[in-house]
């Protein structure tokens, strides 16, 4: 009973996370939903979210793709960003 719970709860976190995810329209929509569930889920992070539903079929494989490369070239910004900054001390 407990892992049905579960289940349904992984379930519908899943689709109100691909729903915020066809409604974002930016880089920036798509950073704060990343961050929103990093906070919220620590257990879910976006790019997981992602990868599974790519894997059950609940997302085109071009539209992952898009969120993914989005996600990776944020990511490399910020850590660019950062190895300057400490070149710079």
């Amino acid at each position: 009973m407990i892992k049905e719970l579960i289940i349904t709860v992984a379930s519908d976190l899943k689709e109100r996370v691909l729903s915020a995810l066809r409604a974002c329209r930016s880089l920036d929509d798509l950073v704060a939903l990343d961050e929103q569930l990093a906070i919220d889920c620590r257990d879910a992070p976006l790019h997981r979210v992602i990868c599974d539903a790519l894997r059950d079929r609940s997302v085109a494989p071009v539209e992952a793709a898009n969120w993914l490369t989005t996600l990776m070239e944020h990511r490399n910004q910020q850590l660019t960003a950062c190895l300057n900054l400490s070149c710079q001390v």
